[in-house]
């Protein structure tokens, strides 16, 4: 999936993004089994990323950071996943937390400058919890002196083993408008905050996606990045899933990609069977079936409106390049017969690694639900 090349620094310098992407993958490669076997975070990998300003490469150049659009830091997160799935998926959760305020600075003149000149400037790593509350959000925020209190334990905290800030929500019944969920950001290392080391998955084991409790966590009132009414499309989530999701899963693809690469190599020398020409050829279908919804999501991520259509666009590519992805695999497992049940060959890793693209929001009649009713003329909302 091509991208414009470069991005441009505040020195004149032009970062190829995708370049350093390829350049780390066979590096995170060679450590991806150990990881995997022992469900270790991928600890050294971030080190890496870290070095290399991966994690400020999407804050806007005119703010301090590398300059990287949507599009380029879809194709590094796939070009990533290609060594290390776990890496890839863990840096996609942070990177969409420097995107989606990245956008609202450009295009809402959002209060958000002081907080991308920081993530540039000391490379934070963000952690979200935004997976595991999505629309309702969840925890509990009590109004107190200069902020609030929280309360809540999430789940699903990748990359929770380095993580810099977390970016979470809590629920604040307001005396006036009622339940709001704010949008807040917590120093990990702040008093009250518990990383549990519990992430013992089928796949994607090194994330470090470990819950986080929060227990009366002080929030200043500088600290809320924003305000929604609880389990409705408000204009800031609609920007949130339409900027997240492509970034989600241009990891899964960029696995589907990796299974598919094993897959022909270890059938190299049966190319001539007429069997395996179908089955490498079923495969090949599926994952440009993956590749074609990934491109269909990162086009809506790319436009400068954002709405209930551009987020049904995207919500579609997010089930139908999950399941190509899944399907690609599968495939990938068929086409290598019984060496890819072997882990020495890594196919199974990669197997179920993609199973986790099941499990992001928003899932099966979720998202039928969601575009039933636009189809239909009925207020998502209703």
């Amino acid at each position: 999936m091509a991208v414009s090349p470069t991005a441009p620094t505040a020195d004149g310098v032009r970062t190829d993004w995708a370049g350093v992407a390829r350049e780390l993958a066979p590096r995170f490669a060679g450590r991806a089994a150990a990881h995997d076997a022992g469900d270790t975070f991928v600890a050294e990998n971030y080190a890496e990323l870290r070095e290399r300003r991966l994690f400020s490469a999407g804050v806007p150049v005119e703010l301090g950071g590398g300059g990287a659009s949507h599009a380029e830091m879809c194709d590094v997160l796939r070009t990533l996943a290609h060594g290390c799935g776990s890496t890839a998926l863990a840096l996609s959760m942070h990177t969409h937390q420097v995107l989606i305020p990245a956008w609202r600075w450009r295009h809402e003149r959002a209060p958000v400058e002081p907080f991308l000149r920081r993530v540039a400037a000391e490379e934070l790593i963000l952690v979200t919890s935004g997976g595991s509350d999505w629309l309702a959000g969840s925890g509990r925020a009590e109004k107190v002196d200069g902020g609030y209190r929280v309360t809540g334990r999430k789940v699903f905290a990748s990359g929770s083993p380095a993580g810099d800030l977390f970016m979470t929500m809590a629920i604040y019944d307001d005396p006036k408008d009622g339940p709001l969920v704010l949008h807040v950001a917590v120093p990990l290392g702040a008093p009250g905050v518990t990383i549990h080391d519990n992430w013992r998955t089928l796949g994607m084991r090194g994330t470090g996606s470990h819950d986080v409790t929060l227990d009366g966590v002080f929030v200043p009132d500088a600290a809320v990045g924003a305000r929604r009414p609880p389990g409705r499309w408000s204009p800031v989530f609609h920007v949130i899933a339409t900027i997240a999701l492509p970034l989600i899963y241009s990891v899964y693809v960029g696995v589907a990609e990796a299974a598919r690469d094993l897959a022909v190599r270890e059938v190299a020398r049966r190319r001539e069977d007429a069997d395996t020409q179908e089955m490498v050829g079923a495969m090949e279908l599926d994952l440009a079936a993956a590749r074609l919804a990934l491109r269909s999501m990162t086009d809506a991520a790319g436009s400068e409106r954002m709405g209930s259509e551009v987020t049904n666009q995207v919500l579609v590519g997010r089930t139908l390049a999950g399941r190509a992805a899944i399907r690609t695999v599968e495939g990938a497992m068929e086409v290598g017969g019984g060496a890819g049940f072997f882990r020495s060959l890594g196919l199974e890793r990669l197997f179920r690694d993609v199973q986790a693209a099941r499990y992001h929001p928003l899932r099966g009649a979720a998202q039928l639900r969601y575009t039933g009713r636009l189809a239909l003329g009925v207020d998502v909302n209703d």
